[in-house]
């Protein structure tokens, strides 16, 4: 009875509120939410036959969140009578809290399957966002190495893309290592497994590039490719990541956010394994070509030093020495003359500096018959 009369109030320790109370809460807060709009991804399809209820799960890719829809038969022939999963729906429901259970879950009367066109331009909204955000930015991507030693693949098992990747991956290098993740690549869960996969390998420091492989589809077969869970996972990987989605021309919105951009799982492993026969044969080009300019090199330098030596004055150095003894005769002769030229003109200015000194000489005066009277 404490409980019972406590449950109208606010809880405390000393009077919690039984579960069954909590839950009666809970289902008259969903129940003020009312009727709404809501976006998401059919994840499976349940119809009983004969029965007038059908039951859906709708799932949200982003989150990996779903819920419990049921509606009336009527309800989904008229709004969407094709409705596989894997497609994208918008419809009007009314959340409702199961207390007995304790379950959330949807109950619609009216879902409309997206069209093509809606869906494009859903599509061209998030391309616009992500590229605002610098997802599709060309200043971050990064190139792969030039010889991977270990490459991640992601893509369906047993598929034509795992097939096309591995086989021409291995014609061009053989040696080439590969750890698979294989995952679904349509569908509900398609977009959790491939973003759980990259995070995988990401984490592994011995794959130097991870290629993110599918074969061709529809559009909404391509859609997980375009997810914005996905595009922003590749964006957060650390390793190069390589996209081959489909054919050339499909072009899913993770192609902007890959580092790089393969127009099919063929051309992916072309562009990530370089090929060894066409490396073998630039190989040998270029030691042709190595030896064809050291061959050169040397026939030249031969040709100049033979040049050299067949000269004169390499042929007989003393040549120079003897061409040069007559003019240093020459030289000295012409010295010779010219010291003794000098040495006879001193020596004659020499002897009139003295022949003067003596005439004005006082004694020279008196021998001339001159006396000095006091």
């Amino acid at each position: 009875m404490g409980q019972e009369a406590g449950a109208g109030g606010k809880s405390s320790s000393e009077e919690p509120w039984p579960v069954r109370v909590v839950s009666q809460k809970i289902g008259a807060w969903v129940a003020r939410l009312g009727w709404v709009w809501i976006d998401g991804q059919v994840a499976q399809i349940s119809r009983r036959p004969g029965a007038s209820t059908v039951f859906l799960t709708l799932r949200d890719p982003s989150a990996d969140l779903s819920l419990t829809v049921t509606t009336n038969r009527d309800v989904l022939d008229s709004g969407a009578p094709e409705l596989r999963e894997g497609a994208r729906v918008v419809l009007h429901a009314k959340p409702e809290f199961y207390a007995a259970r304790g379950t959330l879950s949807l109950r619609a009367d009216e879902i409309r399957q997206v069209g093509l066109g809606e869906l494009l331009a859903r599509l061209e909204k998030l391309k616009k966002l992500l590229a605002a955000e610098g997802l599709f930015d060309r200043a971050r991507k990064r190139r792969p190495p030039f010889l991977p030693q270990r490459i991640g693949l992601v893509t369906g098992r047993a598929s034509a893309a795992e097939r096309d990747v591995l086989t021409n991956a291995r014609r061009r290098w053989p040696a080439v290592e590969f750890r698979t993740v294989n995952v679904a690549v349509q569908g509900a869960g398609a977009v959790q497994q491939i973003v759980d996969a990259l995070k995988v390998l990401d984490a592994d420091p011995s794959i130097d590039v991870i290629i993110l492989a599918r074969g061709g589809g529809g559009i909404e077969d391509l859609l997980p490719f375009s997810d914005e869970a996905l595009c922003r996972a590749v964006f957060a990987c650390r390793t190069p990541v390589v996209s081959a989605i489909g054919h050339e021309t499909d072009t899913p919105l993770v192609d902007y956010v890959a580092d790089v951009r393969a127009s099919t799982p063929t051309d992916a492993a072309k562009r990530v394994v370089p090929d060894l026969t066409e490396e073998l044969r630039l190989i040998n080009q270029a030691r042709h070509r190595l030896h064809r300019a050291v061959h050169n090199l040397v026939d030249r330098e031969s040709h100049r030093i033979e040049a050299l030596r067949s000269r004169p004055v390499l042929a007989r150095p003393q040549v120079m020495v003897e061409q040069r003894a007559g003019e240093l005769t020459a030289l000295r002769q012409r010295a010779e003359r010219c010291l003794t030229h000098r040495l006879g003109s001193a020596e004659e200015d020499l002897r009139h500096t003295v022949a003067r000194l003596r005439a004005l000489s006082p004694a020279a005066t008196l021998d001339r018959g001159y006396a000095i009277v006091q």
